[in-house]
């Protein structure tokens, strides 16, 4: 829960700066997949009780027990995930003061937007099977509410839910009240549903041994109520070699996804095309945020949140003041290891059922790109099929290969490995290229 809620604190001021100094769109600030990949390849290979199979294939043991022995190398991987992170802010704010992201921004195309908001969406669903999987009763009840307050329920009216909407000009007092809250009913109706089926002792959470162990290691029990996090609390961040390859993997990554974010969250708003200098800001924002979050020992650095753009999507709710006020919120429970411990509470099927509905958002806006481009042309067919599909290809190759990257030097296989397994580098990189070299 400590961890937890330095991360939170962190999200929370980057939030913070992202709505005022960045980019000015209401974007929340969370530890991104892209942050994810990389922190395991590096954990992966740090890991001390890595045992081999019959096959030669490196594998990772689990501690299973509390009273667990391997509590110091877990410490010693953080610490360097955490120089990792450190590192990644620093390339970050280095692409966005000297104006790499703004230039990288202005020159992608349709045929470049559309595969990356694609993918973008597509690469979270395996993350969103696994966390439906513990319960797929309890995720297609969320999604069926969403879809059905944003889409089929999206121009009801409640009378009690009215106020006035002077500032827009009209002159009707209500609201489309459940679309504006179709992603927040549903999440809180499912969530009580199953504190009710928890209450009266029925089963209806399926996990695996792996995942039965967070009940022991997330318990809040032992947590203060007020602790206020500060810079080298859990150790300060190990800077190595193989620290500054992944967070080098870490910061394009990111980056990449930042800026798809940005467009995502025009796009989703309908609002004009943001200036190469408010990407750069909001890229430097970002740093900012990954600098204070590896300075406080967390495993992952701060990046725009595509989850919540796409709920920002849904409800058309896009104000930074509500953005502001969850950023001051999540300041308070970084500051109470103890309340902050309660999110893990949180089933993991509610979490597989929102990410299936904001994602889903994602994809639909990177194919609504299309219609700005040529689609019938040969050379564009390839390009997207092409980029998509390997980006889809490579990571599970990586993934499942018997003989891992090998170049001699590990830093450089770590600093491979993390970026080859970005579907979001993947796709971007490859349409980029091909648009830019391929005539026609």
């Amino acid at each position: 829960s400590k961890l937890l809620a330095r991360s939170l604190f962190a999200c929370g001021i980057s939030t913070v700066l992202q709505t005022t100094l960045g980019s000015r769109l209401p974007l929340v600030q969370i530890p991104s997949f892209e942050y994810l990949v990389p922190a395991m390849v590096l954990s992966s290979h740090l890991s001390p009780s890595a045992s081999t199979d019959r096959n030669g294939t490196a594998m990772a043991s689990t501690c299973l027990v509390p009273h667990c022995r391997d509590t110091r190398s877990w410490a010693d991987s953080l610490q360097e995930v955490s120089g990792a992170v450190l590192i990644s802010g620093l390339i970050q704010l280095v692409l966005g003061v000297s104006g790499v992201c703004g230039w990288a921004a202005r020159h992608c195309g349709p045929m470049v937007l559309a595969p990356s908001l694609s993918i973008i969406g597509l690469s979270a669903y395996k993350e969103a099977a696994f966390f439906c999987s513990t319960n797929w009763g309890v995720a297609l009840l969320l999604m069926l509410l969403a879809v059905t307050f944003s889409q089929h329920l999206r121009s009801c009216h409640l009378p009690f839910c009215a106020w006035p909407r002077a500032w827009e000009g009209s002159t009707d007092d209500s609201v489309p009240t459940l679309r504006t809250f179709s992603v927040l009913l549903p999440f809180a109706g499912v969530c009580v549903v199953c504190a009710i089926l928890s209450y009266f002792h029925i089963p209806w959470e399926s996990l695996d041994v792996t995942m039965a162990q967070l009940s022991w290691a997330n318990s809040t029990l032992n947590a203060p109520w007020i602790h206020i996090p500060y810079a080298g609390e859990w150790r300060w961040p190990l800077l190595t070699p193989r620290a500054l390859a992944v967070g080098i993997a870490m910061a394009i990554s990111c980056s990449m996804n930042s800026v798809g974010c940005y467009v995502l969250c025009r796009r989703l708003l309908r609002v004009p095309r943001l200036p190469p200098h408010a990407c750069n800001r909001g890229l430097c924002m970002e740093g900012l945020g990954s600098l204070l979050a590896g300075l406080l020992g967390t495993p992952g650095g701060t990046a725009s949140s595509i989850a919540n753009t796409c709920a920002t999507g849904l409800t058309q709710a896009g104000s930074r003041l509500s953005v502001q006020i969850s950023a001051l919120v999540c300041m308070v429970l970084g500051m109470s290891p103890r309340l902050a411990g309660l999110l893990t509470h949180i089933p993991l099927a509610v979490h597989g059922g929102v990410l299936c509905v904001t994602y889903a958002v994602a994809v639909g806006t990177g194919i609504s790109y299309f219609q700005y481009t040529d689609i019938d042309s040969g050379r564009n067919i390839f390009i997207v099929g092409f980029a998509m599909f390997m980006a889809l290809l490579v990571p599970r190759w990586f993934s499942t290969a018997l003989a891992p990257l090998a170049t001699g030097w590990v830093p450089l296989d770590l600093l491979f490995l993390s970026v080859l397994m970005a579907p979001v580098f993947l796709t971007g990189f490859l349409s980029f290229f091909l648009e830019n070299t391929v005539s026609g």
